[in-house]
């Protein structure tokens, strides 16, 4: 008798079950291995199997006798060998146990929040595992690293610590993880399959047990983007795993060095912390859709003292919950309230509860009480207004560059600007900062505005089109630089100019502001074209950074990852490496031109004895050289894009 059977997703496993199973094989299974993981993972996981295999768990059949039976624990996760079985009779070391392992999500390491009342599993909406928040190490501007400074954070800070010498087994640890992590990157993406995965894993949980969290956070975010390289997924992008891989050399090399410092460590995830009272005002509300299926909304707020504070509702669902989500009850306390209304309006909280990104919680003693609004013009808001676009962003990319993604949150931090619409090219809309008092006319440098989500179910690329029907609009935006393009926002929120008539005019009750995503700008929003003063067409010159001739910096760090040592040395001998170097010297970038070349000769460098058999591969030398060219390439293209916020 067959029993009724559920699809399910398969389940996070913990790093060091992965790379366990991997590892117990066989050589001969060993090389079988990639092709499994690509023929198992296809198949529909079960819950409920037939004839009752997996009762209570998650099964996958691998054939006539072999089902793998994945019995995850209270948090969802695999976390230990014994929780995942097959039933063939090389069990535990068989081809079936360790190719379904290999095609579940990497679990981050497992950690109990604590909330303001002692408790744990203080949640307020995540989009998924969250990565360890310790700050990197910047660089210099020849891009060699420099001495690590303490980043800040939404929470607040403690002094940094004093750097101490790592102990034998810190080294031994991070020496591990780095010779792991260059191998993957000799290896390139094409033959960095499940061997050179695991052994990352296992590597990577070495470094956990050592304490060295913020390499741990590294590693798994390199065998993710792997993963998501190897089959094509559609989030994927080269851009990330390259600068994974950066941030995991360059941590593990320094901490192999000797480097304790508490930055370059890091700490586990934390929790939530107790908040006190706080009064926040709402600012706007951004839809989220993740590459990996999540959905939902983030409403950002502002405190009295201008601390930023976030509540969020993200969970599976992708584009249908984002949309559906707006207007989604509020879960901070006992308050009855939605998204749309704590955008417009505050809340007065007791016993608050913080994630040290921000977030607010709702702990069993959190109370809160829902305040009014406060308009972008008033309180703490408008301190968002006041500092000119290029003084903002000089901060967040200064304090960011060279950095890897723990820096990300506070590149991503919410800016405002007062801008003047002055027309459109494609899918940008292109707008001047409005000109000071001593100025008649708009000041700063063109300004690309482009949809934060150009997804067609949300309503960001609808607005900025209807936007850009009015030349000379003043208009207030909320939003996000886009660290990768020259002068380009991410809007999330507009509202009105005070003091003009040449600016939007929308209803009482949205509190003078429209999120992007959400409320649709209709015709009567606009004034009327006559009321809008005329603007000089725009003639879009060279943009700073695609124009730049850094371009092949990272072609040549990009074809390392996707393709390769042996593609850079093929590169290399083709002559692209000579070419590259000749063009960046011409234009004046000559750090580049020597570090791209010495990657091209370190790649195709084999030290040999003298029967001609290879004494050294250089793997060392040709991970630094790529290391030192990444993150020179980095700081540059953040000097680029910095320069081209300060242009007049």
């Amino acid at each position: 008798m067959t029993s009724s059977v559920q699809s399910v997703p398969l389940p996070p496993v913990a790093a060091e079950v992965v790379a366990g199973a991997v590892e117990s094989l066989t050589s001969r299974l060993s090389k079988k291995l990639d092709a499994a993981i690509e023929r198992f993972g296809a198949v529909p996981p079960t819950k409920g199997a037939p004839d009752g295999e997996g009762e209570g768990g998650i099964s996958v059949r691998c054939g006539e006798d072999a089902v793998v039976i994945l019995s995850p624990g209270p948090s969802g996760t695999v976390t230990d060998s014994a929780q995942a079985r097959c039933t063939c009779l090389l069990a535990p070391r068989c081809l079936h146990l360790a190719a379904v392992l290999g095609a579940c999500p990497v679990a981050d390491p497992e950690s109990a929040p604590e909330s303001a009342d002692g408790g744990t599993g203080d949640t307020g909406g995540t989009e998924g595992p969250e990565g360890n928040g310790s700050p990197a190490p910047v660089t210099t501007d020849a891009g060699t690293p420099a001495s690590v400074e303490p980043g800040t954070s939404a929470a607040p800070t403690t002094p940094a610590a004093p750097a101490a010498r790592l102990s034998p087994a810190r080294i031994t640890a991070a020496s591990g993880l780095w010779s792991a992590a260059t191998a993957v990157l000799a290896a390139g993406v094409p033959a960095a399959g499940a061997i050179p995965q695991a052994e990352l894993l296992r590597a990577a949980h070495t470094a956990r047990l050592a304490g060295l969290h913020r390499a741990e956070a590294a590693a798994l975010r390199v065998v993710r983007g792997l993963r998501e390289a190897r089959v094509g997924h559609a989030g994927h992008r080269l851009a990330d795993l390259v600068a994974a891989l950066r941030e995991l050399l360059l941590t593990t090399r320094l901490l192999a060095a000797g480097g304790g410092s508490p930055e370059l460590i890091g700490t586990a995830r934390r929790g939530y912390r107790p908040g006190g009272a706080l009064r926040v005002h709402g600012v706007c509300r951004e839809p989220v859709i993740s590459a990996t299926g999540y959905g939902g909304v983030v409403t950002h707020l502002v405190s009295d003292d201008n601390r930023w504070f976030s509540v969020a509702d993200v969970k599976p669902g992708g584009s249908a919950r984002a949309r559906g989500a707006a207007k989604a009850p509020v879960t901070v306390g006992a308050t009855v309230l939605d998204h749309a209304q704590l955008s417009r309006g505050g809340l007065l909280i007791n016993g608050a509860t913080v994630s040290p990104d921000g977030r607010l919680g709702s702990g069993k003693g959190v109370r809160s009480s829902p305040v009014a609004g406060l308009p972008w013009s008033s309180g703490p808001i408008a301190a968002l207004f006041a500092r000119r676009p290029a003084e903002t962003v000089a901060e967040l990319l200064s304090t960011a560059a060279g950095t890897g993604e723990e820096q990300s949150a506070r590149i991503g931090e919410l800016i405002g600007c007062d801008l003047v619409i002055t027309g459109a090219v494609g899918d940008q809309l292109l707008a001047r900062e409005l000109p000071r008092p001593d100025a008649d006319m708009p000041t700063g440098p063109l300004i690309r505005l482009m949809a934060a989500h150009p997804h067609p179910d949300l309503a960001h690329t609808a607005n900025l089109r209807r936007l850009a029907t009015r030349p000379g609009l003043r208009v207030r935006v909320v939003g996000r630089i886009d660290p990768d393009r020259a002068a380009t926002l991410r809007p999330l929120a507009v509202g009105p100019v005070p003091g003009t008539e040449a600016t939007l005019r929308l209803p009482p009750e949205w509190l003078d502001r429209a999120d992007l995503g959400y409320d649709r700008l209709q015709g009567a929003h606009l004034p009327p074209p006559d009321v809008c003063p005329p603007t000089a067409p725009e003639r879009t010159g060279p943009d700073m950074l695609a124009d730049s001739p850094v371009w092949r910096v990272r072609r040549l760090t990009e074809l390392a990852v996707a393709g390769g040592r042996r593609a850079v040395a093929e590169s290399a001998r083709g002559g692209g490496s000579r070419g590259d170097a000749a063009a960046l010297r011409a234009t004046g970038f000559h750090t580049a031109a020597e570090l791209t070349g010495a990657l091209s000769f370190e790649a195709d460098r084999r030290t040999r004895d003298t029967f001609g058999r290879i004494h050294d591969d250089g793997t060392d030398r040709y991970a630094s050289a790529w290391l030192a060219a990444a993150f020179h390439l980095t700081s540059t293209e953040r000097a680029l894009v910095q320069a081209s916020w300060a242009a007049e």
